[in-house]
């Protein structure tokens, strides 16, 4: 079984940053791609960023790309998400995932297991 546990959510105005990490306990966290989530209110969860297991090779929405960093620590399982430049439309909470294969997709359906997620709140 593997334990998700995002931090670093929180109120922000637009134009600011937030960083939000995910650290991860029980299986080998090295093995599998990582990604990141949200879920607006009324709205289906969508891909924002994931990462590969090994090369570090990234994938973005198109919506953050530019914006939001992925980037993960095998050492220390953690992966984390630097969003700059947010936006009211940011607004979310933000869900960490570990894939089920060793290289990122946008499919929610490849993601086995997530974290509780954390809130962010980008005000206008």
């Amino acid at each position: 079984q593997v334990q998700l546990v995002e931090s670093g959510g929180g109120l922000v105005q637009a134009g600011g940053s937030l960083s939000l990490s995910c650290a991860a306990s029980g299986r080998s966290f090295g093995n599998s791609a990582m990604g990141w989530f949200r879920q607006a209110r009324g709205k289906e969860r969508e891909f924002v960023a994931g990462i590969d297991w090994k090369s570090g090779r990234t994938d973005y929405a198109d919506s953050v790309k530019g914006r939001f960093t992925i980037s993960r620590d095998n050492l220390k399982n953690t992966v984390s998400l630097q969003m700059n430049s947010l936006k009211p439309e940011d607004t979310a909470v933000y869900y960490c995932a570990q894939s089920r294969y060793l290289y990122s997709t946008t499919f929610i359906g490849d993601y086995v297991y997530w974290g509780q997620g954390t809130q962010v709140t980008v005000s206008s």
